[in-house]
């Protein structure tokens, strides 16, 4: 498993500063005989962000993904998209944007098409912080849950992934530690998160219940090491805790980890 090699604080890239760029993502879940599994694909070691991570499908927004002509497939009106993202603000291209990319991202990626924006159900929002410890590029990423359709069957990109893996949140956090898997933050407090779920419609249900929580993490240094905090951390300015798991995590030899160890995801 290769290392993630962290600029120290003062080394921010160039496009570090930057306005976060929209982007949407999809947490694909399915039943099996093991427990609930999630789908993770393993980009290619060539891409320009997070070659060789395993991520839940996804990407930027393009300008089509606003095109009138998806108001059909998604079914509803723009403010109550909005209001599903809890962002009534939201504008209303954007709200619309971001759902299409989500399912068009889990087409072109993994070759699987949902029905309608019905089959998407708001998450959770991540906000890359300035100086990311990983990749060039700064995301608003808005995070969807979706099932796997009946009779529907993974076909992944053959140029963008290397490797398409059901797993089970734990075994995929087992694997992380064992050092089997590369994983980033988001990804690692998302099975965190769905390790607490023994089934599709209980994170399902979780998920309607209320509205997806916002993080954008804060970095800082930690001695030899960089770390980031999370919404309830005592040293976030968000003092409601967003997610169940660890609130910080620190990088340790090329792996983010919490400060309590194997431990701390169940926190």
């Amino acid at each position: 498993m290769s290392t993630f090699a962290a600029p120290a604080p003062e080394q921010a890239h160039p496009a570090a500063e930057d306005t976060p760029r929209p982007a949407a993502s999809v947490v694909l879940l399915r039943d099996s005989p093991a427990g609930l599994e999630v789908l993770l694909l393993r980009r290619a070691g060539g891409a320009r962000e997070l070659g060789g991570v395993y991520v839940f499908p996804g990407g930027k927004v393009d300008p089509d993904d606003a095109d009138e002509r998806w108001r059909g497939w998604l079914g509803t009106d723009d403010a109550t998209l909005r209001a599903r993202l809890g962002e009534p603000g939201l504008d209303a291209a954007l709200a619309r944007a971001l759902y299409v990319a989500a399912a068009r991202e889990l087409r072109e990626e993994a070759g699987v098409a949902l029905p309608g924006a019905q089959t998407l159900r708001p998450w959770a929002r991540w906000i890359t912080p300035r100086n990311p410890v990983v990749g060039a590029q700064r995301f608003d990423t808005r995070f969807f849950l979706a099932r796997l359709p009946a009779g529907a069957e993974v076909q992944r990109d053959t140029f963008e992934t290397t490797a398409a893996l059901w797993t089970t949140p734990q075994q995929a956090l087992q694997r992380y530690w064992a050092r089997e898997l590369e994983l980033i933050p988001p990804q690692l407090m998302g099975l965190a998160h769905l390790a607490r779920h023994a089934t599709v419609d209980s994170v399902w249900d979780e998920a309607g219940r209320r509205m997806p929580p916002c993080v954008e993490p804060v970095q800082f240094r930690d001695g030899e090491h960089r770390a980031m905090c999370y919404p309830g951390d005592p040293q976030h300015p968000v003092r409601e805790r967003a997610l169940p798991g660890p609130t910080r995590l620190r990088l340790v030899d090329g792996r983010f980890e919490p400060y309590d160890g194997w431990q701390g995801w169940w926190a």
